[in-house]
């Protein structure tokens, strides 16, 4: 069971996954083991399941960064959602109830890039019925 200590190792962790285990314990007032221990179970039980980095796209030269909907067919709706994975420019993928089926994050250079993925990509997967853009103006959180 996660408490109210795991949590704020968690938060730490979010903010800067590299914090030392020496750091962490001293922001929490508890020996280094202690936070060794913590993280090893929150590993082990699946809560932590990875750590990552976050990368700023525009520094790699992709400006357009998009969220795309997608309407699909019930019949195609599972394999559709796994081609998408299957893209290098798709950075997320997510089923969903809401008013898209499939909502993905998708990286590519520029507006155009990212017109002929929808076309040549996109549009080419059986069961794909609507495709519906929103261009990331500008990301305000990313945790």
């Amino acid at each position: 069971m996660v408490d109210e200590r795991d949590i704020k190792i968690i938060d730490i962790l979010e903010e800067n996954a590299r914090t030392p285990h020496t750091k962490i314990a001293a922001r929490l007032g508890v020996a280094e083991s202690t936070i060794r221990k913590r993280i090893k179970a929150l590993e082990k039980a699946g809560v932590i399941e990875r750590y990552t980095i976050v990368v700023n796209p525009a520094k790699l030269g992709y400006n357009s960064i998009s969220i795309v909907g997608l309407d699909v067919e019930s019949t195609h709706f599972l394999d559709v959602a796994i081609r998408m994975t299957e893209f290098p420019e798709v950075k997320f993928v997510a089923t969903s109830t809401g008013d898209h089926t499939i909502m993905t994050e998708i990286w590519l250079k520029d507006g155009r890039a990212l017109g002929e993925f929808i076309t040549e990509k996109i549009g080419k997967l059986e069961g794909v019925h609507r495709v519906c853009p929103a261009v990331i103006m500008e990301k305000l959180k990313v945790r």
